[in-house]
């Protein structure tokens, strides 16, 4: 048998709980300037006026497939004055 041998006074869990904290440092130092990446390019995407353009024709597009309300009816003006409501569609049951 061996004889004991003197512990060096440091405990493996220790150790282990130290190299995920600097893991953790790290890492999180890089995600947020990876997150900050992303924002940025999110909000110059989306705040330029051709992009506003598209994502709210999109979001007119998705609401009139989903509103639950009938359609707006459209007057087509003939002359100063006369206007033609166009023909209604009816649901059959």
């Amino acid at each position: 048998m061996e004889p004991n041998t003197p512990s060096s006074g440091r405990d493996p869990v220790i150790g282990y709980v130290v190299v995920l904290g600097v893991g953790y440092v790290l890492g999180s130092k890089a995600g947020r300037r990876r997150y900050e990446q992303i924002a940025g390019t999110y909000r110059a995407v989306t705040e330029s006026p051709a992009a506003k353009a598209v994502i709210d024709a999109g979001r007119r597009k998705i609401a009139d497939r989903v509103s639950p309300d009938p359609p707006m009816v459209t007057l087509t003006e003939l002359d100063q004055g006369t206007a033609v409501i166009g023909p209604e569609t009816r649901k059959t049951n």
